[in-house]
């Protein structure tokens, strides 16, 4: 499949013109040093001051502050409530039992909401880390064997890999490149284990070369991979900028199809930015994997724009250059030659609930976790269910990309104790309906500073509504991927939705349909600045319709398209704006 939006005839490698601040700012930050030691020292203000409050993100941070008393806290003429969000590295998404329950006893004792938070990267994040308390997180993090280095900002962040283990053997090969590619591409500074873990710094020379992959100026913009084995898209591979495919032959793996150019983020109203899938490169034997990684992230760094943040990711680079010329030039850097893509299918996404087996005779139970939020509630105590779990489990935990967690590993022996702790605390629930499974949302308010919108608080009631909705419409069975998201910047994947709502002002959302159930195919705007009755007014109609009009058991998000309600967005940028 190919997605390049724009003809190149006569392509422009380097975008001239005055850099991004962004640019400046890496460019004397030392290494991703900058004066945030300094900066921690500072008692009179609880957040992060100048170029730091950016740097803070290479080291797995985002200054935040609680939206919700934000207003009354400036009448009382105070400073917002700042603290952190910190997203932890965990390639693939497997940690331990005894690393959960340190991550558990932090959540408790440090942070102001007592969460811990599974994300659609793959990992989890802590919200509300007071500054005199974060130097402590890292080092705690450090003590179990976690970090967060280059989990945000202009860095390959955490490598996503399908989690599901039914095919052991063929997912710890996955997982191991998942972990080598995370490795590789990793910044090589030291700036994280000088500030928080207080080692002791090397001074460099002037002409040593610190960041070989990465380059004294990071990359131009975020960047994403991931590892994923089909027929399941459990990842969603286009929304990322380099994903391997595995290839497998009687169980092994033997290689991977390359895809790249993936990306979800837009802004509103510009209509030189929108999200765009993945192209298929070509297939790679396992030798080369690292060296076309390196390679498509080396050209990124080179060729992509500096100028103007928002066009700076890969997606918008293939589209200036032509993805022959990036495809050449990552050729040439690897020296290789990608072979005719590989066969291969993906026929669903998400996550496979419930009890699994996998080859080697353990099992694995995956668990719903609404919106990631692990938290003890009045009628559920999940995260008091999780650390129980912990405390006996003899497997690991892999958190999904889709805010989910797996026991995996289970004994037979062990499956009737695991199953009863997850039933006791609400984490395993058989009446919990498809459609709440299809439905995902970031967290938005109060917490993420960029929220036009709510999203996690306001999905719960949503799916109630969709609920009672499919009921009656006699759809009570069936299910449609819906996600929200508070703004544009794609956090929760709604540009891969059957039925995405992003963002727009408070209450209002702009709806858009279309994707498919494999997720290759970006939704097309429907509606626009739509209040909260009005989506479930547009959700009633257009299931009504697809309850009566469906064909056999075409998915929602067929058809719409098949109907003509929306249409089909393919290669031109113009099929997703309408012009």
């Amino acid at each position: 499949m190919s997605n390049n939006f724009i003809k190149v005839e006569n392509p422009v490698l380097i975008v001239e013109g005055k850099q991004a601040d962004n640019e400046r700012l890496k460019a004397e930050s030392d290494y991703l040093r900058g004066t945030i030691v300094e900066d921690l020292q500072d008692r009179m203000t609880g957040g992060f001051t100048s170029d730091n409050f950016q740097l803070i993100r290479t080291h797995g941070m985002y200054q935040q502050d609680d939206r919700d008393i934000r207003g009354e806290r400036q009448k009382q003429k105070l400073e917002p409530l700042h603290n952190v969000m910190l997203r932890a590295r965990l390639p693939g998404g497997v940690i331990t039992p005894t690393q959960w329950l340190g991550i558990d006893k932090f959540a408790d004792d440090y942070t102001s909401y007592g969460s811990i938070r599974l994300t659609t990267r793959q990992t989890f994040q802590f919200h509300g880390v007071l500054k005199p308390d974060i130097k402590l997180m890292h080092q705690t993090l450090n003590s179990i064997g976690l970090d967060s280095i280059a989990t945000a900002g202009d860095v390959n962040r955490n490598v996503l890999c399908t989690s599901n283990p039914v095919e052991s053997e063929l997912h710890q090969e996955a997982y191991q490149w998942a972990v080598k590619i995370s490795e590789h591409l990793l910044p090589k500074t030291r700036a994280y284990a000088e500030i928080w873990l207080d080692e002791e710094k090397v001074e460099t020379t002037e002409d040593e070369v610190v960041e070989p992959i990465l380059g004294s100026n990071y990359l131009p913009r975020k960047f994403k991979t991931t590892v994923v084995i089909p027929p399941n898209n459990d990842i969603d591979l286009h929304a990322n900028d380099l994903n391997f495919v595995a290839i497998s032959d009687n169980g092994k793996l033997i290689g991977f199809n390359v895809l790249v150019g993936g990306g979800l983020a837009m802004t509103h109203g510009d209509k030189a930015t929108y999200p765009r899938c993945a192209d298929d490169f070509g297939f790679i034997a396992l030798e080369h994997t690292l060296a076309v990684a390196e390679a498509v992230v080396t050209t990124q760094r080179d060729w992509g724009n500096r100028v103007n943040r928002k066009n700076a990711k890969t997606k918008y680079t293939l589209d200036r250059v032509g993805v022959d010329t990036f495809k050449a030039e990552v050729e040439h850097r690897a020296g290789i030659e990608f072979g005719d893509s590989r066969s291969y299918k993906f026929t669903h996404r998400g996550d496979s609930f419930g009890w699994v087996s996998g080859i080697d005779g353990k099992h694995h139970l995956t668990l719903f976790i609404e919106n990631g939020r692990i938290l003890d509630y009045p009628s559920k105590s999940l995260k008091t269910g999780m650390a129980k779990i912990a405390a006996t489990h003899q497997g690991d935990f892999r958190l999904t990309a889709n805010q989910n967690i797996i026991i995996a590993g289970v004994a037979e022996a062990d499956k009737a104790a695991i199953e009863q702790l997850a039933r006791e605390h609400g984490l395993l629930n058989d009446t919990t309906s498809n459609q709440r499974k299809s439905s995902m949302a970031c967290v938005a308010f109060p917490t993420c500073p960029l929220a036009m919108a709510e999203a996690e608080r306001y999905l719960p009631k949503l799916v109630d509504d969709v609920e009672t909705i499919l009921t009656k419409n006699n759809l009570a069975d069936e299910s449609i991927i819906l996600r929200v998201t508070g703004c544009p910047n794609g956090c929760g994947r709604a540009m891969l939705a059957e039925i995405g709502l992003v963002g727009k002002g408070p209450g209002k959302y702009n709806m858009y349909l279309g994707s498919d159930l494999a997720g290759s195919r970006v939704p097309k705007l429907y509606k626009e600045n739509v209040d909260e009755a009005g989506v479930l007014t547009e959700i009633d109609a257009l299931t009504a319709r697809w309850s009566t009009e469906r064909i056999n058991a075409e998915a929602f998000g067929d058809f719409v398209v098949r109907a003509g309600i929306v249409d089909q967005v393919n290669i031109s940028v113009r099929d997703f704006h309408d012009d």
